[in-house]
């Protein structure tokens, strides 16, 4: 019988099973996905928000922990957990030097378009990098590792873990983490979330869904049934605008389009929605999945002219353009007289500033609904370019409640042997909104600390079996 059995395969199960094993247990790690696939949704990551009160390596100036819990806060609406998402803010301040024990590398600080050279730590190529580096630490120390292992079910007593189930095959260990994401590969499940709206159209329906195609909630709705505390709402997510010809699964971090704040946004109708300068992009970025999703069709267009280019990360795939803006309108399917009006308005709402995308300038309009609040300049100077975009669905917030040990809970009582990590308890931090890299803090935090109660857990298990 091993000590810990982490089931799950990305960022925090990794975290909890590397953690589990420097503490001395067995481990055993069942990933969902086969091996080309594992690493669920943190093989698309990039990097993680890290509090710091002075320059650190990779990281410039300072960013501490008032500023990261203000902007947290910003983006949930209140809507989190201030003891664990404080939790989260200190340890994203020491987590790098063990990151880079298990074979993390960091690059230099970004700099321009990204605004995240102070904030956020980049991993050098990416989240696939960082999770097979994990992979390799894993296997040097120990772990267990079984690819193409779905788990079912949970054989539980009193809110105690004893055994899980793949198929057929009885898995018992002395403590469980439970790190195997959220649900948001499950259409079932989307639909019953979102529900339909007054158009009589099922907006899940025309949802791509930018991660690991393995995140069924398979696990997610067998511990609601078997009665243990959720948090959340299910049709909130991390959901980000992205190119509407994206891949349904797994496109990405490379499926966003970053042009959004750099002109407007409309729907089919042609009309505007919601401020596409509210704050800088980072902070902004994944509430404009679920600001699409609540449009006509579950479709928008973000149009730009020549100026922009140069400003943002330019897309996978080219806009389309055109040299006059009812060209560009009869490409992407809109209306020309409506598109045109709408940027009419728009430019003539326009107010002189001194633009500065680096920072929250003084360009913005007057008399115009939704305002635009930073870096509003005239869509004027062909050509003109426009993307397509639909929501897509990172990961979702419904989840397990638990404490600062990651402990699930069962009516109120948290668990002695069962932790969770990872989007299996964001919602706890997240009830709604996201700034980047944040995620990967919450799974980086959760993941060592449910890693390390897991661990203690199985000892304390084992010794009373040895003086039972």
């Amino acid at each position: 019988m091993f000590d810990v059995l982490v089931i799950g395969g990305g960022n925090a199960a990794l975290c909890a099973a590397l953690t589990a094993r420097e503490a001395g247990a067995s481990v055993l790690l069942l990933e969902a996905a086969p091996k080309a696939w594992r690493g669920g949704n943190s093989q698309h990551t990039r990097n993680l928000r890290c509090m710091h009160d002075a320059p650190q390596d990779v990281l410039v100036e300072s960013y501490p922990e008032q500023e990261f819990w203000e902007d947290l806060l910003r983006v949930t609406g209140g809507e989190t957990n201030e003891t664990l998402a404080r939790l989260t803010i200190r340890t994203s301040s020491h987590c790098r030097d063990w990151m880079r024990r298990h074979g993390v590398h960091f690059q230099p600080p970004l700099s321009g378009a990204l605004h995240v050279a102070r904030t956020n730590a980049f991993f050098m190529g990416g989240g696939k990098a960082l999770v097979n580096a994990y992979y390799r630490s894993a296997e040097r120390l120990g772990v267990t590792i079984r690819y193409e292992t779905p788990v079912d079910l949970l054989e539980l007593e009193a809110g105690r873990f004893v055994a899980a189930w793949s198929g057929n095959e009885r898995i018992a260990a002395r403590s469980c983490v439970l790190a195997c994401g959220g649900f948001e590969s499950n259409r079932a499940w989307l639909r019953e979330a979102w529900g339909q709206n007054e158009r009589g159209e099922w907006p899940a329906d025309n949802f791509l869904i930018r991660g690991t195609r393995f995140n069924q909630g398979t696990l997610l709705k067998f511990m609601m049934e078997a009665g243990a505390d959720i948090i959340g709402d299910p049709s909130q997510s991390h959901c980000v605008a992205i190119d509407a010809r994206a891949p349904l699964y797994d496109g990405g971090i490379c499926t966003r389009v970053d042009c959004v704040s750099l002109g407007v946004v409309v729907n089919r109708d042609s009309q505007r929605f919601y401020d596409e300068g509210e704050d800088f992009w980072p902070k902004r970025y994944a509430i404009w999945g679920r600001l699409v999703a609540q449009q006509p069709g579950q479709i928008a267009w973000s149009i730009i002219d020549s100026r922009a280019p140069g400003h943002f990360m330019p897309p996978v795939f080219p806009g389309a353009c055109a040299q006059s803006l009812p060209a560009l309108a009869e490409q992407l399917g809109l209306d020309p007289a409506a598109l045109s009006a709408t940027i009419t308005d728009y430019n003539r709402a326009c107010q002189p500033g001194q633009f500065d995308h680096t920072r929250l300038d003084n360009c913005h309009t007057r008399g115009l609904t939704p305002v635009k609040s930073h870096w509003a300049r005239p869509i004027d100077q062909p050509p003109f370019y426009g993307y397509a975009l639909r929501p897509g669905i990172t990961f979702t917030y419904l989840g397990l409640r638990v404490n600062e040990q990651a402990a699930v809970h069962f009516a109120g009582i948290p668990s002695s042997n069962l932790f969770a990590a990872g989007e299996m308890m964001a919602g706890n931090v997240l009830g709604k909104g996201y700034t980047a890299g944040v995620g990967m803090s919450i799974g980086t935090t959760f993941g060592r600390i449910a890693g390390e109660q897991a661990a203690r857990a199985a000892r304390q298990k084992e010794s009373h079996h040895a003086t039972a």
